[in-house]
Parts: structure tokens; sequence; C-alpha cells
């Protein structure tokens, strides 16, 4: 009563939560599991499954050792009780007829499956790596492979590629849409499962989000709606018993169960999970990097924060603060200081838990590069080059992406493919992976690698029309496989990225960009040069176009920024837009050696602070179609408040915001060119048939 009465939560509610309080205080009162199970193990057992307790959270309640052995030892004991989930249809006519969809889910609230069983569970037999299928039903496993030398706990290993065809593969889903987690990874897990039946596999997706193309009944030939856990997918395994399971395309959830689900015993298809662990471990990949001679920025593994400064003071600030096996950047930071190092360094040992956290120096004015590829066995079958709008600094999902690559040197391009290829023998890669690089005067660095499909991935596809999925796909389930024919350097078009944010729809956050992702979409336009591209994607994002009845306020902090933009804002003054700036920002366009003629309004001190020559009041106003603020360079804390406030009036009053310095000069160029942003849209099939040099295989 007295919970009820101060948060208004039904009674009905709150009793379910007092019988799951109750229990888990009732399993950490016996302290170990041999207590726990030795009077009516099994009803015990069960009991906390109906109710929702994980194997982990038993393990954890009962202090066994944390991670994947603690939760082994649960999971061993309850399957020797046969407290094992049961398969059930989800009924989709109400009852009135048999259901017949694939819709499953698990549940310990049954006594039979809907469905028989895929073979008995209990046998053992070797595993088996992912290369070693080859054309033809009847040629055998190569029985000497290294993967062989750990037993497989499920099922029995395919003898022929029919076999394999038969038992099929499980994909895993990308789970709940968020930010870093989207429909680009859904749009890998529906190539990836078309494939599959395209060459004959029985496909098998595990995913719990009904957004997504992939839950759709007709799609794969067993449908789970489940988490992706180690438990459930485990379970799942267990009652399938596939050829094997791909976690390469649905992005970092399903990746970062790779090496669990392998010491599990399960046959992970394409690259092996040990290598995936080097990619995703900070440390590994650097030193794998040092040991191949491979240029990266100066880095460093955290010991204590001491260690961090002195680093940092070595090689001078700025630095970039990198937990490992973290989606879309989390907790990854730059610091310009050591007040602001010794912070995202709490907030990254919060996020990334156990795993390192690796500091690095940060290489500021640097272009970043997308590359994009499948390989099979090390060997790099197809990729594709991008490269940023943005200077380096952006997280790749907010950045503007450029397909090809427009302003690469041929010796950065030539180093890129020399370092991918290194890099890709070295972690032995089978399937689809991302490298991101950085170059600045010709001098190319690495920066990360992921060994799955990228948010790109289904970007890349459309500009080439090659699908990279389907080609990964066949590459890890160990078919022949044969590249696309591609030449970057003879497409006659260009395609642009650009992101969406949902800035409008959460109060209070900052409208500008970081190396944490922080956009919830995005688009990509074709056009016959990049700049046509560029504003096809800017307008499809619902950017408003200035008009010349109103005004463009200018808001730039750190004097580089403002000698970059000098040419663009000559431009918009040309164009015969009226120009605000704030007062520093006037100050430098009004001096003797430019005198812009910029008009000067004040800068916001606080939220409040709309009087009449201010730019928040010209904003409310009305006064203001487009906001060109840069704060990057800066760590005044006047200009990062003022700053903040002039960023997020824009967004809340609808006003056109652009924060980056590239991409405001881009816009300034589009205009000057003339690029004709009203005009009509065409379909994508006409730039597949613009007269190519060469020619690229289609599919």
């Amino acid at each position: 009563d007295a919970v009820h009465e101060a948060t208004k939560i039904d009674r009905w509610f709150l009793s379910k939560l007092k019988n799951i309080a109750q229990m888990r205080h009732a399993v950490k009162s016996c302290k170990n599991l041999q207590k726990l199970v030795s009077t009516n193990g099994a009803e015990r057992l069960r009991s906390l499954k109906i109710n929702g307790f994980s194997d982990r959270q038993i393990a954890r309640y009962l202090g066994l050792s944390s991670g994947l052995d603690g939760e082994s030892r649960i999971r061993d004991k309850r399957k020797s009780l046969g407290v094992i989930p049961c398969v059930k249809q989800i009924d989709t006519l109400a009852a009135e007829f048999p259901a017949q969809t694939n819709y499953l889910y698990m549940t310990y609230s049954g006594d039979a499956d809907d469905l028989e069983s895929a073979q008995d569970s209990s046998s053992l037999a070797p595993s088996y790596p992912s290369y070693t299928l080859r054309s033809g039903d009847k040629q055998m496993l190569d029985p000497q492979s290294e993967f062989q030398q750990r037993t497989q706990r499920y099922g029995s290993a395919p003898q022929t590629l029919q076999d394999a065809k038969a038992k099929g593969v499980m994909v895993l889903g990308c789970g709940a849409y968020c930010i870093g987690s989207s429909v680009e990874f859904d749009w890998c897990a529906v190539s990836c499962v078309r494939q599959l039946r395209r060459d004959g596999f029985k496909s098998i997706i595990v995913n719990y989000n009904p957004e997504t193309v992939s839950t759709d009944y007709d799609e794969s030939d067993q449908l789970y709606f489940e988490e992706l856990s180690l438990e459930r997918v485990l379970d799942i395994y267990e009652r399938e018993c596939p050829y094997g399971v791909v976690v390469s395309v649905g992005g970092q959830i399903p990746n970062n169960l790779s090496l669990s689900l392998a010491d599990s015993g399960v046959t992970i298809l394409g690259t092996k999970a040990c290598d995936i662990e080097r990619a995703e471990d900070r440390r590994q990949f650097s030193v794998m990097l040092d040991n191949l001679g491979l240029k990266q920025p100066a880095w460093s593994v955290l010991t204590s924060k001491d260690e961090a400064h002195n680093f940092a003071t070595k090689v001078g600030f700025p630095v970039l603060v990198r937990p490992s096996f973290v989606l879309s950047g989390a907790a990854m930071r730059v610091a310009a200081d050591e007040t602001q190092l010794r912070n995202f360094l709490d907030l990254a040992a919060d996020i990334a838990a156990d795993k390192p956290v690796v500091v690095t120096k940060f290489i500021v004015n640097a272009k970043e590069i997308e590359f994009d590829a499948v390989a099979c066995n090390g060997i790099i079958l197809n990729y594709a080059i991008g490269e940023h709008l943005e200077n380096a600094g952006v997280h790749s999902g907010d950045a503007t992406v450029i397909l090809p690559a427009q302003k690469l040197y041929v010796n950065t391009i030539r180093q890129v493919k020399l370092y991918a290829s290194a890099i890709a023998k070295s972690l032995r890669i089978t399937g689809p992976f991302n490298i991101q690089f950085m170059a600045k005067d010709n001098d190319v660095q690495v920066i990360e690698c992921n060994l799955r499909a990228s948010r790109t991935f289904p970007f890349v596809s459309k500009t080439l029309n090659a699908n990279f999925i389907s080609l990964a796909t066949q590459a890890m389930c160990g078919l022949e496989v044969e590249p696309y024919r591609i030449s970057l350097l003879d497409i006659d078009y260009v395609c642009v990225k650009a992101p969406m944010f949902s800035f409008t729809r959460l109060r209070g956050a900052d409208p500008t960009l970081g190396v944490e992702m922080s956009s919830t979409g995005e688009v990509a336009c074709f056009g016959e040069d990049a700049h046509s591209a560029f504003l096809k994607a800017l307008l499809s994002t619902g950017f408003k176009m200035p008009k010349k009845t109103k005004a463009i306020l200018f808001s730039i902090a750190s004097d580089p920024f403002k000698l970059e933009f000098l040419p663009a804002l000559q431009i918009f003054k040309d164009l015969g837009y009226k120009c605000y700036a704030t007062p520093g920002t006037t100050e430098w366009y009004n001096d003797a050696e430019h005198d812009l003629g910029i008009i000067s309004l004040d800068k916001p001190d606080n939220e409040d602070d709309d009087g009449e020559k201010t730019a928040l009041h010209a904003i409310k106003a009305g006064e203001i179609d487009l906001v060109i603020n840069i704060s990057e360079g800066s760590i005044r804390k006047e200009e990062v408040t003022s700053g903040y406030i002039i960023r997020r009036a824009a967004v809340d009053f609808g006003v056109s915001l652009i924060t980056n310095v590239k991409c405001a000069i881009m816009l300034a160029e589009c205009l000057e060119r003339g690029v004709d942003y009203r005009s009509t849209p065409r379909h994508i099939g006409e730039f597949y048939q613009l007269p190519i040099i060469g020619g690229i295989r289609r599919i």
C-alpha cells in the first residue's frame, strides 16, 4: 500500500513485482547451486524460468563466477533436470483454424513443442569451419581442419553440402532499433537470408523486432521472435541443430556474442570468433597493427587515470578515448584537456565494463575514409572506398559519405588498399568487414576494423548495384564465389549518404556532431556529380533552402575555421543573402582586411536572453532561415554554452542548421554552381544504365 501511494502503480502489478522480489531473495538465501536444487530442483528452476529469471541472473544471485562459466553451470544443471523451453507457434488465425505460419517463440510455460525437433541435441560431433564446404554435394568435409579440434556439443556435423543445406543456417538479426542499430542491418540480414534460400539452404532467423522485414513470415523458413542473448540463441541452436550461425549481418549486438557462442560449441560461419575478438579488442588490434607495420595514431592501454594523463601530455591534446566492444561509439570522446580526459575515462569505464579502454592521439583536420569489403579466407573479393565530407572526428553513422570518393590522392587509395589487404589476411577474414582510415597529407593511418557488415553496406551495394552481402553469404557458407567486376574510377555518377537526426524529439539534446553516433536514420541520393548528389541528399533529410528575403546567422568559434569558411561566406554575400553573425565572428569578418559588412547579433548568455539585438531573438522572430554554427575547435565555456543555446533554438523553431564547416562550404558551392534543387526525381535504374567504361557485372 505504501508503494502504491508513493508511485500510483496498480496494486496488481505491484503484487507481481513483489513475487519476483521474493523469488530473488529466496535464490540469494540458498547461496550455492547445490542447495537450490537439493529439494524439488526441477520445479524450483522451472518456476524461476517461468518468472523470467535468466541463467546469468541465477548464477549471480548464487555467487557463481561472472561471465560464461557461471551461466554455463546453471544451464548444464537446468538441462540435466529436464528444464528446457518449449517451442510454440504464434496463433495468427485467432484459434479458428490450425496455425501454419513459422512465427515461433520459446517458453517454459508449456509441456510440449508445437513443432517436431530438428534432431536429437544430445549427441556430440566435431564442428567444422565454413570454408571446408565446396561445390558438389558428394564432396566430404576436411577432417584435419583446425576448427575440428574443438568438439561441437549439439547436433551432428554435415558430411556433404546437401546435408548442410538441409540443416540450414541460423542468422542473428539486429534486435530493437536504436541509435547505431537500425534498418541498415536489417537489410543486411534479409539479403543474407534471401541468398541462403536462393542457394538452397534452410534459413532460420532470430530477431524480436516486428518493425523489421526480417520478421516477415515469408522471408525465412523458421522465424524465432526471441531476444538476442547467449542463453536464448543457444536454446534455439540446440533445438534446430543448424549447420552454423551467421553473426556478422546484424550489427554489433550479435557480433558481441560470437566468442561466447564459439566457446559454447556453436559453429560460427565466416570469420572465426577468436579473430573477431582480435579486431574488437582495441588493445589486441593495436598490437596487431604494430606487428604488421601499419600506421595508426599513437595509443596506450589504460591502467590508471594518471597514466592516461601522462600519455596525453606526451603526445599532446586532443586525445580520443576508445572503449572496446561498444555500439556506435558509445562513450567514445575527444578530450581537449585534462579535466575532460578524466571525466571521459569514468564514462568509458562504466560503459565498457571489463573490456580494454584505449587512449589514442586525435589527428586534427584529417580526412576519414570508409573501406567496405567482402573477403574469403583473408583474400579481398570486392571493396568500395568512400570518403567522409566532414573531417575525422564525426562518427561514420553521422557523416556525409561520398561514393565513389572524389578527392583522394592516388597514393592514398593505394595505401588504403595495401593496408586493408594486410589486415584481411592477418585476421583471416571470411565475410563482410569495414575498416575506417584517416588520411592527412597523403599519410594513411588505421582507425578501426569491424568484422561484420557496417551500416554503409546497403549504401555501397545500392550505389554499385552489386549486393556485397549476397557475396559475403556465399563465402561464409563455403560456396564457390565469383567477385563482381567493379571499376570505381569508371562510374559516371556519384552517390551521397546524408544523416537524419531526431533532435526535435529529443528535448535538450545538443544538435551537434561528434565521435559518438547520434543520427537516427540516413538517406542517399544519386547525382551527376558530388554537388548535385549532396544537395539532393541534404534536402531529403528535411533541410530547407534559405530564402533571400531572410537572413543567415553565422557563429564560428575558432579562427582556423573562420579562415577556411571565408570563401564560402563571400559566396553567400555575392548571392545576395543577408548575413548576421555573433560578435566574435562579426569582428573577424569585418576587419580591415575582409570588410564583408556582416551585421552583429549578441550571443545569448542563457535560454531567456532573447533581447531585441540577440541571436536568440532573431531566431524566435523568424528573421533567420539558416544557422551555421561551428563550435568545433573551442573549449571555452562561454562558446560552448552560447553555441548550444543557438543550436537548440534553431532546432526548436524549425530553422535549418549546419554544424560542420565542410558541409557549410559544400552548400555554398552548390548555390554558386546553380545546382537545381527542384529537379524531377529520377529512377535509380537510369543511373545504372549510364555508359560505363570497362563494365560492371550486375546482379
